[in-house]
């Protein structure tokens, strides 16, 4: 029975191997003993390759260490929490506390490609505190250190001032690797969205160029996020901040936003034509075009001269027009009029200006909050949940399609997928303590919410509790019909799963050499001895690719506990003394699931002896699952 290596399997993937691997499998010629050489690749791309000192580049200091980062494999796991969420055994939805880059690391597997959009509002680079000062050598051990916000020392580690003369490149630092790590979480046809401020709008515009590719951007929003006028005569009042949007690929199409009656108001009917409500649309060209100038000729013989520049189509397809009533002529037959129907007219194209009017400013997302918190705001800079369902409208977010957010902040991203009642989200952030000093510190410590981790936690069970009174509202009015169970009502998802970022819980092997007898002892049993089997279940789902909400059937099969994951995709059993009718009761598993492959791991120290160990491979194999591993 091969054994998982905490090593290798207790980490994430490491994307400079993967890197290399892929590079081998497109030029196999350029490896030698094992490792690429560079002066093969540059020969097989030839004039691709840009050696020249100097070239146009976007560059800082400390851009390769980021690089570096976003390369280096986490050893971390999410703990599941259900004692802090709502309806586990049921939702889709995801709450992750902890630092967001080891996050994205531990996500790779699992949700690699399985992203529709990722909506993030992070840190604006004021020149204030600064909360994401990733440690390239221990940054689990640095993220517990940071949940205080002060190094052993007491030290703060979060000193980001402008005159530090690192200002813009200690921002970009903590961009960088989170930026590309989520974009292999994208799917083909998803869309990022990004807000930010004045401070750092053009480095990130050229840092997202660099990550995604220029030719993968989809458009600069200009969103007015404030109405009232703010500071001095002699400087201009801020209405406005930007979110730039990129896709992962072509594949990414934009969904038109729905019309509204003012988009519809030009319409109208006065000749009652059958196709119904109509514009008039023009007919000239607007470059000169000496090909398309001519003469019309109308049904009484009267004669309609060409505009300076010419009309908009050739003398045949003009003729088909008019045959079909696209054209007509005015009833004095001086002109001509081109019908655009409104039955041909799909949604909106969206625009790249966002007036709050439509989507909403920063005073409604704080307005929103306070409806939830009894009037009070435990957070300032918060985005109406509007905007947010603008974008996913505009991604086309449908179904069960994810939405990312791990710059969760208050969660408002959750709360806008929650009221949408179409997507799943999944939201993480970093337990970072309120500013008492401030105002909505001040607010949330009265609501005794301590950091920001524990304000979107709790705006989400306030959102679902909102949501379950208003089903339970239209559920009376339709005399008892439950919402979700008619044909035309969607079925919510009312819930959230919370896992919190920890250390991986198998022990690594770091024996000490004036006790490796005990060392000796207690790798026998290796897993932490906090940890529960739940904490080792979902580790295990993270390590096998797994989404973090498949579903999961607890069986007892000869008195132990067997854990049936994905419809036997995954088959976990971590008791002790297990024996060969546990064994052979998983093997029925996979005639009874059927899964197209099942795979097996038992904890190493379960089996009561070595001869059970080594029958049970052979019995699970007979049985058809070769995948069998212990831990």
């Amino acid at each position: 029975m091969e054994k998982l290596d905490p090593k290798v399997d207790g980490a994430t993937p490491d994307i400079v191997e993967q890197n290399a691997e892929e590079l081998k499998k497109l030029f196999p010629e350029i490896v030698t003993e094992g490792k690429v050489n560079f002066d093969a690749l540059r020969e097989v791309l030839g004039d691709y390759m840009d050696d020249r000192e100097e070239r146009y580049s976007f560059t800082w200091n400390g851009k390769s260490r980021a690089r570096r980062l976003a390369q280096t494999p986490s050893t971390g796991t999410l703990r599941p929490c259900p004692e802090e969420s709502v309806n586990w055994d049921t939702t889709q939805n995801l709450f992750i506390e902890g630092d967001n880059l080891e996050v994205l690391k531990l996500l790779q597997k699992s949700y690699h490609k399985k992203i529709k959009m990722i909506y993030i509002d992070p840190p604006y680079n004021t020149g204030k505190d600064f909360i994401y000062p990733d440690d390239f050598r221990d940054n689990i051990k640095n993220y517990v250190e940071l949940t205080g916000q002060t190094d052993e020392e007491g030290h703060k580690l979060s000193v980001n001032a402008e005159t530090s003369g690192r200002y813009h490149t200690d921002w970009l630092n903590m961009m960088y690797p989170r930026l590309r790590l989520a974009r292999n979480l994208l799917r083909n046809d998803g869309i990022l969205f990004i807000s930010i401020d004045d401070a750092e709008i053009a480095n990130l515009r050229k840092l997202l160029d660099e990550l995604f590719g220029e030719e993968n951007f989809v458009a600069h929003v200009i969103w007015q996020h404030s109405v009232q006028p703010k500071g001095y005569v002699d400087i201009y009042s801020v209405h406005h901040n930007h979110i730039l949007s990129y896709r992962r690929s072509e594949d990414y199409e934009v969904c038109a936003l729905d019309r509204t009656a003012a988009d519809n108001k030009s319409y109208s009917n006065p000749d009652d034509d059958p196709r119904g409500a109509w514009r008039s649309g023009d007919v000239r060209n607007a470059l000169y075009r000496p090909n398309l100038i001519y003469d019309i000729t109308t049904p009484s013989g009267k004669t309609i001269p060409p505009p300076e520049n010419g009309w908009r189509w050739s003398r045949e397809t003009l003729a088909q027009k008019i045959e079909t009533g696209e054209i007509v002529f005015s009833s004095d037959e001086t002109r001509i009029i081109r019908k655009i129907y409104l039955e041909d007219q799909g949604g909106r194209a969206p625009e790249t200006i966002w007036f709050g009017k439509d989507v909403g400013v920063t005073r409604k997302g704080v307005s929103e909050l306070k409806s939830l918190f009894d009037g009070k705001a435990p957070f300032d800079t918060v985005k109406p949940t509007a905007l947010i369902q603008r974008m996913m409208q505009i991604a086309g977010v449908k179904g069960e399609d994810v939405c990312l957010d791990f710059f969760a902040g208050s969660c408002s991203t959750a709360h806008a997928v929650l009221s949408a009642c179409k997507g799943r989200f999944v939201a993480v952030q970093l337990p970072e303590p309120v500013n008492e000093k401030l105002p909505h510190g001040k607010a949330a410590l009265e609501l005794g919410l301590n950091n920001i981790a524990d304000i979107g936690k709790e705006r989400i069970r306030r959102v679902i509790k909102k949501l379950e009174a208003e089903q339970a509202e239209k559920a009376k009015e339709a005399e008892g019909k439950l919402l979700g169970t008619t044909e035309d009502a969607p079925s919510l998802d009312l819930g959230f799963k919370v896992f919190k970022l920890d250390t991986s819980n198998i022990k690594a092997w770091d024996a000490e050499f004036d006790d490796v007898e005990g060392a000796l002892l207690s790798a026998v049993e290796n897993i932490k001895p906090t940890r529960t089997e739940a904490d080792v279940l979902y580790e295990l789902l993270l390590k096998y690719g797994l989404d973090l909400a498949i579903p999961t059937e607890e069986r007892q099969i000869a008195g132990k506990t067997v854990y049936i994951i994905g419809a036997g995709a995954l088959i976990v059993c971590l008791a002790k003394g297990i024996g060969l009718d546990v064994v052979e009761g998983i093997a029925t598993l996979k005639e009874e699931l059927k899964p197209e492959v099942m795979r097996v791991i038992f904890k190493d120290s379960g089996f009561d002896d070595d001869v059970i160990k080594t029958n049970a491979v052979q019995i699970l194999r007979q049985a058809g699952i070769e995948d069998v591993r212990s831990l």
